[in-house]
């Protein structure tokens, strides 16, 4: 199989599951997605090959294989997050987007005003401007610290659904007040949903233990497949007037009416049809993965820690950038007064350099609140070397010397 031969071909510069990544390919987008080892790739394939069957559903040998395995991932994804399975559940969904707006679509009109910060993802950005309109209620925007924190007073808090990232997806800044905002927030009878598309794969430290009312991600962002994640307080689920709903979700449907699953389960409440039972499964082998990963006596922690800092210190170093955020991270932004963000990446693009130029569905805060012009994003995962920040640090340093 495709696996097996790629692992045979490694030649030692990059992590042996992702010896399928030629050398001259340099990928640094790992904000938009992370490359997949070879373990979840297999894991995948494993599905499709000895058990492609439907979960939930059926009594054959093969669907309890695969609700088994279903089963464990969510575990495996409460133990990542350090919560609790007699308060929160695990849901699956198409991306973090996905699930942010299954949650703010279906939330109830207890809640007197929406507060996010200008620092977000269109995700967060967009839904929490559709949630205060269909609620008719005030949304306050607010700034955040040089390090990440929130900057808020608590009465802005007062029965408030706050929904904010706890990374951001432009220069890697964390929300480093995150367990003081909960705790602050429902104090005040607010709730708190985080966008952790970026913070699961890079700062798991942040989020363990932290009890957020729900926490949306991408599981192709965390070196899975194309997934999203959605975990939430069963007390949260348990308010939503759901509107969004399909099979899956039913105990028994009548002529006019349905009954929803009861609250043992509760995860259906956004699982609307069939799940990709594959996906979830690879969801699974990542995180493992992910826990278990050494390269060069490294951790995955610090190996990337070690690459972001290199990053930094190359793009300090050259002439005319502007970097964003003042500290090494595993995304940094940049950008050049005299030099077209979409021509660097393609001048990139061409050394096998493959990077993200333009605004990164941030465009409030970079195009509106900062003025900016479109920037050029690095963003680094467990597959990088120090060889592709090098080829990369070389040929910006080139075309920042060739094209004055």
């Amino acid at each position: 199989m495709f696996g097996k031969k790629s692992r045979a071909a490694t030649d030692g510069a990059r992590h042996p599951d992702f010896s399928y990544v030629r050398p001259e390919d340099h990928y640094l987008d790992s904000a938009c997605q992370t490359m997949r080892p070879q373990p979840v790739i297999d894991a995948l394939e494993t599905y499709f090959h000895e058990y492609n069957a439907c979960g939930e559903r059926v009594k054959y040998a093969w669907g309890r294989r695969v609700d088994e395995a279903v089963a464990d991932v969510r575990t495996a994804v409460l133990h990542y997050f350090d919560l609790s399975a007699k308060r929160y559940a695990v849901s699956f969904t198409l991306n973090t987007t996905y699930g942010l707006n299954l949650l703010l679509q279906q939330l109830p009109a207890r809640y007197d005003r929406v507060v996010t910060s200008h620092h977000e993802h269109n995700s967060v950005y967009l839904t929490t401007i559709e949630l205060a309109r269909r609620l008719s209620v005030e949304r306050v925007v607010l700034d955040r610290s040089a390090d990440g924190a929130l900057l808020y007073d608590e009465a802005q808090l007062e029965r408030a659904v706050v929904v904010v990232n706890a990374m951001s997806n432009v220069d890697g800044s964390q929300l480093s007040n995150l367990k003081q905002l909960v705790a602050d927030t429902h104090a005040h009878g607010g709730i708190v949903i985080i966008d952790g598309a970026q913070a699961v794969a890079h700062a798991q430290s942040l989020l363990r233990g932290v009890e957020a009312d729900a926490y949306c991600f991408s599981a192709h962002k965390a070196y899975g497949a194309s997934l999203g994640v959605v975990v939430a307080r069963k007390d949260l689920l348990m308010s939503l007037e759901v509107t969004f709903i399909g099979g899956g979700m039913v105990e028994d449907v009548t002529e006019r009416d349905y009954e929803l699953l009861p609250e043992g389960e509760i995860h259906t409440r956004l699982e609307a049809g069939l799940q990709p039972w594959g996906e979830i499964i690879a969801l699974g082998e990542a995180l493992r993965w992910q826990k278990a990963f050494r390269y060069e006596g490294r951790t995955a922690e610090e190996h990337e820690a070690h690459l972001a800092q290199r990053l930094y210190d190359g793009l300090h170093g050259i002439p005319g950038l502007t970097m964003l955020g003042g500290a090494p991270a595993p995304v940094i932004s940049v950008y050049s007064e005299q030099h077209d963000a979409h021509q660097l990446a393609l001048f990139l693009s061409e050394a096998g350099v493959m990077v993200r130029s333009g605004y990164f569905c941030a465009h409030h805060y970079l195009k509106e609140k900062l003025a900016l012009p479109p920037l050029l994003r690095f963003s680094i995962g467990l597959h990088a070397t120090e060889e592709d920040i090098d080829v990369a640090v070389r040929t910006m340093t080139t075309f920042v010397k060739e094209i004055k």
